[in-house]
């Protein structure tokens, strides 16, 4: 009878222990903080953003299968795919949610008003209807801008490829983002004396033809952060090497893939500094629609001397001196 009531207990105590360990690791599932990220397209630059983002909250105590859960969303340049994964976003019901690009965050920020989000590589959230101003959001979105100093990236234009009097620019007019650019370039173009010539694109499959149409036509051709083009650039390279014309981009890792040269943001850093906005909503210090949007003010001056040689351009000496990274093809 002894031995029969021991088994009964020592039963009973591993039932216990068996609850406990389950009871645990249930409440640390739900302790866990839940982060999604939709971005609308891979390229460097905002694979770059988002990795800036990620490192910094891991940095921080935020780890990724410790005790945060990352569902992370491509939308393959696919508005469609965008508005679908904002919906399941609002269904899922995460802590906070960052959207890099701007198709990306305007769709979350249109499924989703309870829930705070963070933006990234958005050029205007005020023109893009993300806040009401960049000084006091009053929405659930805050985050950085990637607004170029498009003036400073024309002038190095001229710079580089001296004698130019006409720029093409290659665009999707379906991002608002690149809209306010190009509306940036011509008044800059007109300010420096020069013509701009648009190519627009609707798809990545548009880039090669677009970049064809500009042969003959300009003296230079300007890339803006249009995450359409960008994502195929090596499109616009190539033809540009092949008919020896010179390609500035709007941010750095166009560079590295062989623009000839930029003045402009570092998009690793960019997720960076969202992701210190972050920390401060997720340990309760501000909320979103108190917290001005960000900007990036160090600006780099990035140049790849392969490119140059491709293109059939002779860096000034004052330029290499002057440049924060110099890039190779190789």
């Amino acid at each position: 009878m002894e031995k029969t009531r021991s088994r009964g207990r020592f039963s009973g105590l591993v039932f216990l222990l068996f609850f406990l360990v389950l009871f645990s690791s249930l409440v640390m599932a739900e302790e866990k903080i839940k982060i999604a990220i939709t971005q609308i397209v891979e390229h460097p630059a905002l694979d770059e953003a988002r990795r800036g983002f990620i490192e910094v909250l891991a940095e921080n105590g935020y780890v990724a299968g410790e005790n945060v859960v990352y569902d992370i969303q491509n939308a393959q340049g696919d508005i469609a795919n965008a508005n679908t994964i904002a919906q399941k976003f609002a269904l899922d019901r995460p802590d906070l949610i960052l959207a890099i690009s701007t198709p990306s965050a305007t769709a979350v920020a249109n499924a989703v008003k309870d829930i705070p989000i963070l933006i990234t590589a958005v050029t205007d959230p005020v023109d893009a209807g993300l806040v009401k101003s960049a000084e006091r959001p009053g929405t659930n979105v805050t985050g950085t801008n990637d607004m170029n100093p498009i003036k400073e990236q024309f002038e190095l234009i001229l710079q580089l490829a001296g004698n130019v009097k006409t720029v093409g620019v290659i665009y999707n007019p379906g991002e608002s983002n690149s809209v306010v650019q190009v509306e940036a370039a011509k008044a800059v173009a007109s300010e420096l004396g020069l013509k701009i010539v648009e190519a627009s694109v609707s798809t990545s499959t548009d880039v090669l033809i677009a970049a064809n149409s500009l042969v003959g036509r300009v003296d230079a051709i300007y890339i803006p952060t249009d995450n359409t083009v960008v994502s195929t650039i090596e499109s616009v390279i190539m033809v540009a090497e092949d008919n020896k014309i010179p390609v500035v981009a709007g941010e750095e890792n166009s560079v590295a893939r062989g623009a000839l040269g930029t003045i402009g943001i570092n998009y690793y850093r960019l997720g960076r500094q969202t992701g210190e906005m972050a920390l401060r909503i997720l340990r309760g210090e501000s909320r979103p629609e108190d917290m001005p949007i960000e900007s990036q003010k160090d600006y780099r001056l990035v140049l790849n001397i392969d490119a140059a040689k491709a293109m059939g351009v002779v860096i000034p000496e004052e330029l290499l001196n002057n440049a924060d990274e110099i890039y190779t093809n190789n």
